[in-house]
């Protein structure tokens, strides 16, 4: 089992990133909070990592933080919780928020996550309350910088669509936080964890 990597960040978006480790390229899907602790191109890159494999496929996941990965392996316990799934529900929400919607018992925030419908959400609470209690963190505030350029857009746009979102709503929840933040600076992450929020308050 590949456990962690290290290596030079050749290429990085929202949702995935390639690695190069003596030579070898490896393609790792990530959650959003990993994207935003992600240093430059050509950079130094350590992950904590989690390969899952099935009989289609073979699929490498990276971490920025242990309680990122702990509460990935415990979404995907769940019987209706994929990896793709658990990827799209941890760049939605912090662990915190997770952890909290969890142990609340908010079955209808669980349910704006992509693919969670009110039985997977009520099986994620019985089944995780107890362990998701356990886990915890905080945060880090995000940098604003740069404009809302129209390829930034397009770039929120793959990111929410690649995490499962319909594509309309999508589109419909980048403009509203265009519009929210009209005069101001902001980044790629944070137009998208924006866009997250209004797509998890349909």
């Amino acid at each position: 089992m590949i456990a962690t990597l290290t290596g030079i960040l050749k290429f990085k978006s929202p949702t995935e990133i390639l690695v190069e480790v003596h030579g070898i390229g490896y393609t790792i899907s990530i959650p959003l909070s990993t994207y935003e602790k992600l240093g430059d191109l050509g950079s130094s890159v350590s992950l904590l990592t989690y390969f899952h494999v099935r009989e289609d496929a073979m699929l490498l996941f990276g971490f920025s933080t242990e309680e990122e990965r702990r509460l990935f392996k415990l979404l995907i316990s769940v019987s209706g919780i994929g990896p793709k799934i658990a990827q799209s529900t941890l760049s939605g929400m912090n662990v915190e928020e997770l952890k909290s919607h969890i142990v609340g018992g908010n079955v209808n925030a669980l349910m704006a996550i992509p693919g969670v419908g009110k039985k997977t959400a009520e099986r994620l609470i019985v089944e995780l309350r107890d362990k998701a209690g356990k886990t915890l963190t905080e945060s880090e505030p995000i940098s604003v910088i740069g404009m809302a350029t129209a390829a930034m857009r397009i770039e929120a746009l793959q990111a929410l669509t690649s995490l499962g979102y319909n594509q309309q709503i999508a589109e419909k929840a980048i403009r509203l936080v265009v519009k929210e933040a009209e005069g101001s600076t902001i980044s790629l992450e944070e137009l998208i964890k924006r866009a997250l929020r209004h797509t998890n308050a349909r």
